[in-house]
């Protein structure tokens, strides 16, 4: 048998032999070819003088890109152009070190991986250098489940089959390949195939030739190579993949046996299980990156199945796809943690959630706990926790969480039988230098504590009265906590209290609460109550009686304060309803003075239309002219105008549009509504809105009518309805909001009337927090999408980006910015905010709009409105000709005297004064009141 072993690998490396020249020369050819693409044949440069411009261009840039991550060595993008140049100059020293240096601090891409080893492969010449491509690709299996680089390690590993126990370290790897991923659905039945061309390929080296007759060790290795290719077609077989049956009609060709049954229905059943899992598979081959509410219905469609080794595929599929995304990692940590509790599966998986995610406080809290609950050195743990102290964390309270996460490791360790120790030591001077790293790295670095309860030293406390019984350090740290601006707070007194009663004394319990008496603001009657709670147990009748007057005292004060505050409220809040009363009027004034300039406007357009009409129409002019006469004489009197004179001047094109304009509008249809969609902020001037909109609509979808609208005098009013003939072409329409009409925003909405539906909305964009959108402000008016997209890029993924403009799409310096998920928008607040772009200082923040106020809501206009009383009109109605019979002046001197008072309301200068219920008729004047009041004008 040893024997015939030696004969295979002896026939196989004559078969290396003979392959490699040919192989050897279409390397040597294809790297000739690549040489002579770039140089000239008389070895200079083929592209002269541009080529080196563009050298010196990219050393330049390499040159920069260096000096930025000897500065930032966490910028991954920096790291991944910096190795793309290095490349293509073929700096091949430094583009090792680069990517050595990138792969130590993060995990690589399938594609950053794939190329190192292509070109690690091509320079392997020696023995040695095999090795070293070895090491290389068992770093890159570690880094992501990709079936891609175990098929390529595999694949490898066949080209030293000559060495001695070639053939077993190549079968090692395929078998690691697929216990790795071999049970991926879409890309693992690659390695099966893989492994059994390899074993074939053998088959063929061990068939005899032609009229020889095997000696029986020859056919025992044979039907040895036989039964290792069975197994493997039949191991597939049990194993659910898409296409699978084709691999069972290859198995029945290849076998010169009829299936077994026992494979058969193995077979069926993995063909049940692929069929049930395919619909999640199809969804993940349609949906959009990043796919993970897709791999999320997937991961608890497995969950629920309950096989581990699929489960574990389908996670590590989903980390693969989204690298970035703590919760997925988080989730897989979490599984393996309570179920499969492997130490070098949840280890790794710990280490490189963490490389993928160092921002994240909450995965290297876990990797701690992993570490310790697997028996890691602590050495091991100490390393990771320096680490993640260097991970750059968003927020100042996650340091306070992971040194909170260390401590007590650090606590664990001690045996505090023992008076003293190395390890209780270590626990004190950790928890020191924790409060000196919040103190100088933290405050400096966020401008604010990230501790602001003294939560560190609360534990620190406790350890020292509980477990070390040093009631004396525990006092000096509380102590040290109240000067830190908490002695104010009832709840921080009561934790020392509690402390004291526990470990200390009834002496030290009442001073803690005689000093929270005395200090605390927001809970004082609950500090006072417990106090007297203490006395009525422990004290003395003089204790009580201390107590007693020291509780009444404060708790009179607190009574004063909290008065005085409560008139200052009250006097504040009346202030502010007297404002909101004073901003309703002059609302109120303004749109009565708004409507009685329409109303004055639109008379003086009849005028003008009646003005210049057909010559029909002369009598009446003539003799509405001179009543304008009569009417601007008497006005003269009073140094004022006639209202009916003509105050400005129409363009005579636009008045002659007007006029050939029907200003009889098409009443609107609501039952159609849901076929319709509403588009304002147009221009007043637009030619033709309703062929300009017809153009502007007709991509999507056909158009039953288009229905601009216009005031009485024929004047286009800025808004219209566009009908289309199925619902479908609205949803079309709606993509079409904030389009540019003549250089104004066009806003497209869906045609819902207000009145039945008063709780719909508009505005499309949430106002909620959104963690993986980003606001800009700051920015300079000329900024543009294009120079947003440039600048973020480099942080992410850019979905959208939105300028914000007002309602004449005029910008306002302010942007958001939508990246692919929430890391990568932290990761773009911290870059970028504060930086200066054009002179302007960019501020980045989180997306998170503040909630509108009820009460700015145009609700009190509304209201006021619907108070105002019916107007009565004459007989013949509200006519342009219903004139009080009083003069003008009079109304104007009595006008600033109406006010609006006990639900009545002034009437317009120029409209007759109607008598109501609560107001009594003008005194009538005589003649010679008439007489008294002209001449003293």
């Amino acid at each position: 048998m040893a024997a015939a072993v030696r004969e295979e690998e002896t026939q196989l490396q004559e078969m290396e032999e003979e392959t490699e020249p040919s192989e050897a020369v279409g390397e040597e050819k294809e790297m000739e070819s690549e040489d002579e693409g770039e140089m000239g044949p008389d070895g200079s440069d083929a592209e002269g003088d541009e080529s080196s411009d563009d050298e010196k261009e990219n050393q330049a840039e390499i040159q920069r890109l260096e000096e930025q991550l000897s500065i930032n060595a966490f910028d991954y993008n920096c790291h991944v152009d910096l190795i793309k140049l290095l490349r293509q100059a073929g700096e091949l020293v430094k583009l090792h070190r680069a990517r050595q240096k990138m792969s130590e601090l993060f995990p690589l891409t399938e594609e950053i991986w794939l190329d190192w080893l292509k070109d690690e492969i091509r320079m392997a010449e020696e023995e040695s250098d095999r090795e070293k491509v070895y090491e290389l690709f068992e770093k890159a299996a570690k880094d992501y489940i990709c079936p891609e680089i175990w098929l390529e390690y595999a694949q490898y590993s066949i080209g030293g089959i000559g060495s001695q126990g070639g053939i077993e370290k190549v079968r090692e790897i395929f078998d690691r390949a697929l216990t790795a991923v071999g049970l991926h659905m879409t890309k693992g039945a690659a390695i099966w195939e893989a492994y059994r061309e390899f074993e074939n390929a053998i088959l063929g080296t061990l068939q005899p030739a032609p009229g020889r007759v095997p000696t029986p060790e020859q056919q025992e290795v044979l039907n040895a190579q036989l039964n290792r290719i069975h197994t493997l077609f039949r191991r597939q077989l049990g194993i659910p993949f898409l296409d699978m049956e084709v691999t069972y009609a290859e198995y029945g060709e290849w076998s010169d046996k009829p299936i077994p049954d026992s494979v058969t229905q193995l077979y069926k059943k993995a063909l049940q299980q692929m069929e049930k899992s395919k619909p999640y598979e199809e969804a993940l081959l349609v949906a959009e990156p990043p796919k993970l509410a897709e791999y999320q219905t997937y991961i608890d469609y497995e969950l629920k199945e309950g096989d581990p080794a699929r489960i574990q595929t389908i996670f590590e599929r989903a980390v693969a796809e989204n690298c970035l995304v703590p919760d997925m990692w988080a989730k897989l940590t979490q599984y393996l943690d309570r179920q499969l509790k492997i130490k070098d599966l949840v280890l790794s998986s710990h280490d490189r959630a963490v490389r993928n995610c160092p921002w994240t406080v909450g995965l290297w809290k876990s990797y701690l706990l992993a570490l310790e609950r697997h028996g890691a050195e602590h050495k091991t743990v100490s390393e990771i926790f320096e680490k993640a102290l260097n991970a750059g964390f968003i927020q100042a309270t996650d340091y306070v969480h992971i040194w909170q996460a260390y401590l007590d490791y650090l606590r664990r360790r001690v045996d505090f039988t023992k008076e003293s120790s190395k390890e209780l030591e270590e626990l004190r001077s950790a928890f020191a230098r924790a409060l000196d790293y919040m103190k100088q790295d933290v405050e400096e670095r966020f401008s604010e504590s990230g501790d602001p309860s003294c939560m560190i030293m609360q534990n620190w406390a406790r350890v020292e009265a509980l477990h070390c019984k040093n009631m004396q350090k525990a006092r000096e740290l509380w102590d040290s906590i109240m000067t830190k601006g908490n002695a104010k707070f009832a709840n921080m007194w009561l934790e020392y209290y509690n402390l004291e009663r526990c470990h200390g004394d009834a002496q030290h319990c009442r001073k803690a609460l005689h000093r929270a008496v005395q200090c605390t603001s927001d809970y004082p009657e609950h500090v006072c109550e417990v106090l007297l709670s203490f006395e009525r147990v422990e004290g003395t009748l003089e204790d009580w009686d201390t107590a007693v007057q020291k509780t009444e005292t404060k708790l009179s004060r607190v009574k004063e304060q909290r008065a005085k505050e409560t008139e200052k409220e009250a006097l504040l809040a009346k202030q502010e309803e007297e404002k909101a009363e004073q901003r309703r009027k002059k609302k109120a004034q303004k749109k009565k003075a708004g409507r009685a300039g329409e109303k004055r406007k639109a008379e003086e357009e009849e005028d003008d239309e009646d003005e210049w009409g057909d010559e029909s129409e002369q009598p009446a002019k003539k003799h509405r002219g001179e009543g304008d006469e009569t009417m601007e004489t008497e006005s003269g009197m009073f140094s004022r105008k006639a209202p009916f004179q003509k105050t400005s001047q129409v363009p005579v094109a636009q008045k002659a549009r007007a006029a050939a304009r029907p200003v009889q509008q098409v009443p609107h249809d609501s039952s159609k509504d849901h076929l319709s969609v509403f588009v304002s902020n147009l221009p007043f001037s637009l030619q033709d809105p309703e062929q300009k909109l017809r153009d502007v609509f007709q991509s999507c979808g056909l158009i039953e009518q288009v229905r601009p609208v216009y005031n009485p005098q024929g004047t286009f009013r800025g808004y219209c309805y566009v009908q289309f003939e199925s619902q479908v072409f609205v949803q079309e329409a709606l993509k079409l909001d904030r389009k540019e009409i003549d250089g104004r925003p066009m806003f497209v909405s869906p045609c819902i009337d207000k009145n039945k539906n008063p709780d719909f909305k508009v505005f499309k964009y949430s106002t909620s927090l959104e963690r993986h959108k980003i606001f800009i402000s700051g920015l300079p008016f000329s900024c543009t999408k294009e120079q947003l997209e440039g600048m973020f890029k480099e942080h992410g993924t850019v979905k959208d980006i939105r300028l914000v403009t007002n309602r004449s799409g005029k910008p306002k310096g302010l942007a958001y910015v939508e990246f692919e998920n929430e890391a990568q928008a932290s990761h773009a607040v911290l870059k970028v905010d504060g930086t200066v772009f054009q002179n302007h200082t960019l501020n980045v923040a989180i997306s998170n709009p503040p909630r509108r106020n009820p009460s700015d809501k145009p609700e009190s206009s509304r209201a006021m409105g619907s108070m105002m009383p019916p107007q009565v009109f004459g007989a013949r109605g509200r006519g342009r000709t219903q004139l009080s019979l009083l003069p003008r002046a009079l109304h104007r001197q009595s006008a600033p005297e109406s006010k609006t008072e006990n639900g009545t309301l002034q009437s317009r200068p120029g409209e007759p004064v109607q008598e109501t219920s609560a107001t009594a008729p003008p005194k009538q004047m005589s003649n010679a009141d008439f007489s008294r009041l002209l001449m003293k004008k």
